[in-house]
């Protein structure tokens, strides 16, 4: 048997020498008063939706990330990801719709997947705040393909109509 301590010692030297021979020196940590905050582009959102630590990865990491908080009402316009989307619920409650599916619900503490290429909004619902953290990756330089808005039909439609 393996004690742990010793799984653990050559769970570090391997990671430590995988970590050396992909060039990585140090950690990088960007501290909370660093980090930058700006209004979502209105050629994107529909409503008061701020971005916060935006982040890209240098190579050969393709993900990018970033806080996004969604003020009732607020809304992203339709958008695919080439690789796919995750969306780690923070705060409040969302709605979020694929293409041709239903509106679904979702709360803080949820994880939701999005998969490649699927035209998908996501957003507040009208009477409460919502925000995640969006994490996806890159692929041909690009996390992201903007389309139309949702409208405020698409948007205000009963659960499950769509």
């Amino acid at each position: 048997m393996i004690r742990p301590a010793i799984w653990i010692a050559a769970l570090v030297s391997a990671t430590t020498a995988d970590a050396a021979q992909q060039g990585t020196k140090t950690m990088e940590i960007t501290r909370k008063a660093d980090l930058k905050t700006v209004d979502g582009p209105a050629d994107y959102f529909t409503g008061k939706v701020t971005i916060t630590g935006q982040f890209q990865r240098p190579e050969p990491s393709r993900v990018s990330g970033a806080i996004v908080h969604f003020e009732p009402g607020a809304r992203t316009a339709w958008h695919t990801h080439p690789a796919g989307q995750t969306l780690l619920v923070t705060e409040g409650v969302g709605w979020t719709q694929i293409e041709g599916g239903p509106k679904l619900e979702f709360h803080a503490g949820d994880i939701l997947w999005c998969p490649a290429e699927h035209k998908h909004w996501h957003g507040a619902t009208p009477h409460q705040a919502m925000t995640h953290i969006a994490i996806q990756e890159s692929v041909d330089g690009s996390p992201v393909t903007w389309m139309e808005k949702v409208s405020d039909e698409e948007y205000l439609a009963a659960m499950g109509d769509q």
